[in-house]
């Protein structure tokens, strides 16, 4: 296993996530996880516009990846933990590092002209 397979993993993960698709996307996690995927599910600011792997760094026994999830409303960062499993990598490991909330943007046009 090696960061760009990581990497692709990761990249696959977050396009599920995008598409709205969390059977493809928990392709990408462990027996274990997957168990367990209501809470993961949870953990996720629904629906999301964007989502990218924002840092990828080898560890002891894997990698960590930090996803950067974007929804409507929120946004929040996500440490994952990846091992080598069946010759590929999948997801071990999720826990929460921020959540905010999203600021909205204002629509330039919407505003009062003013007199």
């Amino acid at each position: 296993m090696d960061e760009q397979a990581v990497r692709e993993h990761a990249d696959a993960y977050c396009a599920a996530l995008v598409a709205g698709d969390v059977e493809l996307a928990a392709k990408e996690l462990s027996d274990e996880l997957r168990a367990n995927l209501g809470q993961l599910v949870a953990m996720l600011p629904m629906p999301l516009t964007t989502a990218k792997a924002e840092s990828l760094e080898r560890t002891a026994s894997g990698f960590r990846a930090v996803l950067h999830l974007v929804g409507e409303t929120t946004e929040t960062r996500l440490e994952t933990r990846w091992k080598n499993r069946d010759d590929r990598p999948v997801i071990v490991e999720v826990s929460h590092l921020t959540e905010e909330a999203v600021e909205a943007v204002e629509d330039p046009e919407a505003a009062e002209p003013e007199a």
